[in-house]
């Protein structure tokens, strides 16, 4: 027992005379050994250091082409715009006046013939009907009857003429002649002007001494304009005319050119003028077209207190069929801006509108600062220049994907 407590008395011993003899051994003990717990990498040749990589760059997120093309990201470079505001309002394609005829006859008689049936195309006098008439039997021959009697009488009355030139007849002769020439000659165009008035045109008026005197009563009823029939009003047969008779046979729509009457409230009608640009869109088809404002009405609906305004929309295919709801929108501001991008390019990202910048191994995070905008595009007033290719397209999957290596950091 004693020899193994011998050597622990002998240390216990000896650390006594060293404390005794040298105070500052243990502190100077204590310092050697955190020397040599904390020697640096450099103090051993034989060791190589280990390579400590690089920091993500904040903001970047790593994309390759097919991924981006997977995730249909479309970009497209920032550029010059214009920005403009609309006015959103109803509206209800109708024809336009100017394109809407109602064939009517203008005498008394008997519908013989129909040629055209509802939605058939007709040109601009093209013959639509063919009606049986004893006025304009009458009318006829009361204009040839004065037609031959003015022919004849001028024939007197250059006779006349050359006689008292010649000085071989009175004058009172060579004046008489000349007074009946006129007057037969007032006669033939009054009568001339009858027809017209009763809707024969003046190719038909001088072909009528040539014509048949079976197609006396005949006339021929024309389409003033071209466009389309949409509606009959007679059948064959039917007796038309003055003394509450039917007048009109046809209805005709020219379609090439419609009106889209708009409804805008009364407090949006000071930001409404002529000549402005409307946007319309239908609502079951989704076909989209632009117009003009061609008439404001200046007095208010009685039903509806809205204001009338009616813009002007060609429709070459006749897409656009009269009683059609369509939604309007009327531009009432354009303006010019250095920098344009969609809205859908923009994001918030820690609190401050940002767009995602295209660069070579795929998108940068890059804080803007934004102006005015419009129904699609946003103003870059800062942060952006013309050029750069940025995100425009879900722009949220870069954000999302942004924030998943946030959290993982």
């Amino acid at each position: 027992m004693l020899k193994r407590l011998l050597p622990v008395l002998l240390a216990v011993a000896g650390g006594f005379l060293v404390a005794t003899w040298w105070p500052a051994a243990p502190d100077a003990l204590r310092t050697l050994l955190a020397g040599s717990r904390h020697e640096p990498a450099t103090a051993r040749p034989d060791v190589t250091p280990a390579a400590v990589p690089e920091p993500e760059k904040s903001g970047l997120v790593r994309l390759t082409d097919d991924q981006i093309a997977k995730a249909r990201i479309r970009v497209s470079p920032a550029s010059e715009g214009r920005l403009s505001r609309h006015l959103h309002v109803p509206g209800t394609i109708i024809p336009s006046a100017n394109g809407t005829a109602r064939i009517a006859v203008k005498t008394t008689g008997t519908v013989v013939e129909l040629r055209k049936g509802l939605g058939d195309k007709v040109a601009k006098g093209e013959v639509v009907a063919l009606l049986d008439s004893r006025e304009i039997a009458d009318a006829k021959g009361e204009y040839l009857a004065a037609r031959v009697s003015a022919a004849l009488q001028k024939t007197l009355y250059e006779r006349d003429k050359e006689l008292w030139d010649k000085r071989v007849s009175s004058e009172q002769q060579y004046l008489r002649s000349q007074a009946s020439y006129q007057d037969l000659k007032v006669k033939e165009d009054a009568s001339r002007r009858k027809l017209s008035f009763l809707g024969l045109g003046q190719a038909e008026i001088q072909a009528l001494p040539n014509q048949p005197e079976a197609q006396f009563e005949r006339q021929e009823i024309r389409s003033p304009l071209s466009g389309k029939v949409v509606e009959r009003r007679v059948d064959l047969g039917a007796a038309v005319g003055r003394d509450n008779l039917e007048t009109e046979l046809y209805s005709v729509v020219d379609l090439s050119t419609v009106w889209v009457d708009l409804a805008v409230s009364p407090s949006d009608m000071p930001l409404v003028r002529e000549g402005q640009t409307v946007a319309v869109r239908a609502e079951a088809t989704g076909e989209a077209a632009r117009g003009r404002i061609v008439f404001i009405v200046p007095v208010l609906d009685q039903n509806t207190r809205a204001a009338r305004v009616v813009a002007e929309l060609a429709n070459p295919d006749e897409t656009w069929r009269p009683g059609s709801f369509v939604a309007a929108e009327i531009e009432i501001s354009d303006k010019p801006v250095r920098v344009l991008v969609p809205a859908t390019a923009i994001q918030t990202l820690e609190g401050k509108p940002s767009v995602f910048v295209r660069v070579a191994n795929g998108f940068e995070t890059r804080p803007v600062k934004l102006g005015r905008s419009d129904d699609d595009g946003v103003e870059v007033t800062a942060g952006l220049e013309p050029g750069e290719t940025i995100a425009v397209a879900n722009t949220f999957t870069l954000k999302s994907e942004l924030g998943k290596a946030a959290a993982e950091d």
